[in-house]
């Protein structure tokens, strides 16, 4: 027998300020079994790439952010706030066993800016070699949301019923600065993360009259510093530039970013009870509060290529691939395994210039990825994936857009809990070309 809880997030909103109340608090109450391990789910970082793969090693936009590479934070134009959420619906089975899941949270919070206003320079006509772009967000990292009843019938023994239940999960806070020089940027990421993983275990024998059921309580705060830096160098393969000298041509784009492996900290509560409800009887057999553990995150890299027509085309390309088998944590003791990530993606723009037809200036997307997920030995993951960028006109201001973006997929294993999924992400990317505008009189 396998039962799944079905619990539907709702009531989210775009304004700025509950976005960071969902983000810090938020308690997922939907059915991840793999969530159990690690940290719980990785979230999705990707933002308005999500359409097309997500790919982010060689994806630069002036209006839109790329959170993954950091070096991408030195092609913007304009001031840009994003925030996002989604909602998603599983199909979990597992030995014939079937149960369908809702969920949604909150994605992403982001706002990045040039440190420099375009304006100025041509005002001032100064020609700019040098580009400083910075970024703050704050996301979730990690999910954790599952309950799961087993049953086991162990000849000669009893009936074993055991109950998994968890909720909490991590979120991460970022800052960013990106340089450029001419074609080649450079930036670093810098964040804290932090976060709460409760679980639940018992363990009880429905069978015997008179039986104790084990209880097992764990309470884990995660404390730590990230990091992560990235390269992206633009190749012109055509010679074409505005008299601002700005480059429009078509060009290849090739990025790479990674990190380390980072430590993190963890203070726990550990609580072991023997309960039996026959006769209201409850032991305690163990009680350890704060205390103080460490662990590891995974060293990590991203390659990838691009190959772009501004305002027509993007066709790109990369690989990813972390070393999950290095992962530590005193608290949670566990063993995961390296995984990688392949995408290919692309963005297509019928005609962006068009003034009688919104049809053509909408940025249609598609792609493909397949991973290895660092969970179990042999655990995939693949999907597809469909966005369009609807573009909004603001009065005086660069274009904004909302980008929806859907994902088809499944999890794929030999003899575990077998998931295929439908995700729907939402975001609105507001850009704004007023800031540090120095404004000139007479």
């Amino acid at each position: 027998m396998l039962n799944f809880q079905k619990v539907f997030r709702g009531g989210l909103t775009t304004l700025p300020f509950l976005f960071f109340t969902l983000i810090l608090s938020a308690q997922p109450k939907d059915n991840a079994p793999y969530s159990r391990i690690g940290l719980g789910e990785l979230a999705n970082h990707s933002l308005s790439s999500v359409g097309f793969a997500g790919l982010s090693a060689a994806y630069i936009d002036p209006l839109h952010i790329n959170l993954q590479n950091p070096a991408s934070y030195a092609w913007l134009n304009a001031a840009t706030f994003e925030v996002g959420m989604y909602a998603e619906h599983a199909n979990l089975e597992f030995k014939g066993e079937k149960a369908s899941i809702w969920t949604g949270n909150a994605s992403h919070l982001a706002l990045a800016f040039p440190m420099r206003n375009a304006l100025n320079d041509v005002l001032s006509k100064k020609k700019r070699k040098v580009f400083w772009g910075m970024n703050l967000a704050l996301l979730p990292n990690t999910s954790v949301g599952y309950d799961i009843e087993t049953t086991e019938a162990i000849p000669e023994v009893d009936t074993t019923v055991n109950i998994y239940q968890g909720t909490g999960g991590t979120n991460k806070l970022l800052w960013g600065n990106a340089v450029r020089y001419k074609n080649f940027s450079g930036g670093v990421n810098i964040g804290y993360l932090f976060g709460q993983l409760e679980s639940t275990r018992a363990v009880s024998f429905p069978n015997l009259p008179v039986s104790y059921q084990d209880i097992f309580k764990d309470n884990i705060s995660v404390r730590g510093l990230l990091w992560s830096a990235g390269a992206q160098y633009q190749f012109n393969l055509e010679k074409k530039k505005t008299e601002e000298e700005v480059y429009t041509g078509k060009s290849l784009i090739v990025g790479a970013y990674g990190n380390t492996a980072t430590n993190f900290n963890t203070r726990s509560t550990v609580l072991r009870i023997r309960d039996n409800p026959t006769y209201n009887q409850s032991d305690t057999l163990q009680f350890l509060e704060d205390d103080e553990g460490n662990g590891k995150l995974p060293a990590e890299w991203t390659l990838g290529f691009m190959y772009q027509n501004p305002g027509k085309l993007r066709v790109g390309a990369e690989y990813n691939f972390a070393g999950w088998s290095k992962y530590e944590n005193e608290a949670k003791e566990e063993t995961l395994y390296d995984s990688y990530r392949v995408a290919v993606g692309a963005e297509y723009i019928p005609d962006i210039s068009s003034y009688n037809n919104y049809l053509k200036r909408i940025r249609y997307r598609a792609g493909f990825y397949h991973r290895t997920d660092p969970r179990l030995d042999d655990l995939t993951q693949t999907a597809f994936t469909l966005g369009v960028g609807l573009p909004v006109i603001l009065a005086r201001q660069k274009t904004s857009f909302v980008n929806v973006a859907v994902e088809l997929g499944q999890y794929n294993t030999s003899d575990a809990i077998k998931e295929s999924f439908v995700k729907i992400a939402l975001g609105f990317t507001l850009n704004d070309n007023s800031w540090f505008f120095k404004r000139k009189f007479g």
